[in-house]
């Protein structure tokens, strides 16, 4: 029989549920939660419901969005002949707190992994291949992550690319291999950005 009160328990279990919290990491915070105030731990329940009830997908760039087009697609001010494909929504996140990029996005929402069954089909490539076909971009940044899946993913959308007569480009080698874009430092994405190369 567990010494927690079922409740403290059940917290636990669901916070280590999630990625990069472990169960010491979800023990601090379940007991945080139960010495805040009742206000506090209400607004988060809120805005946890209120994430799962209210985003969806950009109509465009399948960003995370509370409406049909996400903020970046919504602003007229950026570039329209410019678009930058990232695997996951948390990267354009990761990408304009740097302020470098004025373009737009295309979220793939994740990359091919073959191992883990994940084939071309399972993410947003026929969409961006219809977009660019319809749009008039003239450079297509790959700033898929550097890994495996990532450079498999950036050299298949290269091959798609090209023959359309746009420029492909890829983040510059700042970032080492193996890490998730999301992870990268500011001047390092910065860098690997603003000294993209032709792929």
């Amino acid at each position: 029989m567990s010494n927690t009160a079922g409740s403290v328990t059940r917290l636990i279990e669901q916070l280590s549920s999630l990625p990069g919290i472990g169960p010491k990491s979800a023990q601090r915070l379940a007991y945080y939660l139960l010495r805040a105030p009742e206000e506090q731990t209400k607004n988060i329940g809120e805005a946890i419901f209120e994430l799962k009830q209210n985003t969806r997908l950009c109509s465009v760039c399948y960003n995370i969005s509370d409406d049909d087009l996400c903020p970046v697609c919504l602003n007229k001010s950026r570039s329209r002949d410019k678009i930058c494909v990232v695997e996951q929504p948390q990267d354009i996140f990761v990408l304009e707190h740097i302020g470098v990029y004025k373009g737009l996005y295309h979220v793939l929402h994740g990359s091919i992994s073959p191992t883990d069954g994940i084939t071309t089909d399972d993410i947003r490539i026929t969409e961006l291949i219809k977009r660019l076909n319809k749009d008039k971009v003239v450079e297509v940044i790959l700033a898929t992550n550097p890994t495996t899946e990532g450079e498999t993913t950036a050299m298949y959308l290269q091959r798609l690319i090209v023959p359309l007569g746009i420029s492909v480009t890829r983040l510059a080698r700042g970032l080492p291999f193996g890490t998730e874009i999301e992870y990268a430092d500011d001047i390092t994405l910065s860098r690997a950005l603003e000294g993209r190369q032709e792929f």
